[in-house]
């Protein structure tokens, strides 16, 4: 009698597969390139969308700086399965599992000496995003 939880028991002495290096950047979404140029348009420095930012896992951040270690992720998961803009929303991060896996990855990327502001989708494009990330990105970095 076997479980599913068991199951791959037997391939435990075999040599794991090896992983094929992922890109740093991925494929930007329309809205991410809308978000780009409305930053350049503010002034401020383009940043680099889909970032894998750590070594050995594929998180990703949603828009970053590299060079000033700065990261803006944009949090829809706020909504837990609310309507947003007449639609129902039900993601990833809603749960309390995506909820626990945000938090690991913010606390490495903080490790990795990151620093991330985070947003809802209603704030990306407004003023306080703009001024909040002109601070963040004049403010040099504490040694």
């Amino acid at each position: 009698m076997s479980s599913s939880w068991c199951r791959g028991a037997e391939n435990r002495n075999r040599r794991p597969k090896r992983l094929k290096p992922t890109p740093a950047v991925r494929v930007v979404t329309p809205q991410q390139k809308h978000f780009r140029a409305w930053l350049v348009a503010h002034g401020l420095p383009e940043p680099i969308a889909e970032y894998q930012f750590h070594p050995t896992r594929k998180w990703r951040f949603d828009h970053c700086w590299p060079p000033s270690m700065i990261a803006l992720e944009v949090e829809g998961g706020v909504y837990g399965g609310k309507a947003l803009n007449g639609r129902r929303y039900k993601g990833a991060h809603s749960s309390i599992s995506g909820m626990l896996r945000d938090l690991e990855k913010y606390n490495q990327a903080a490790v990795c000496g990151w620093r991330v502001l985070r947003v809802t989708p209603d704030k990306l494009f407004t003023q306080g995003t703009v001024d909040m990330l002109v601070d963040v990105l004049s403010c040099p970095r504490a040694e």
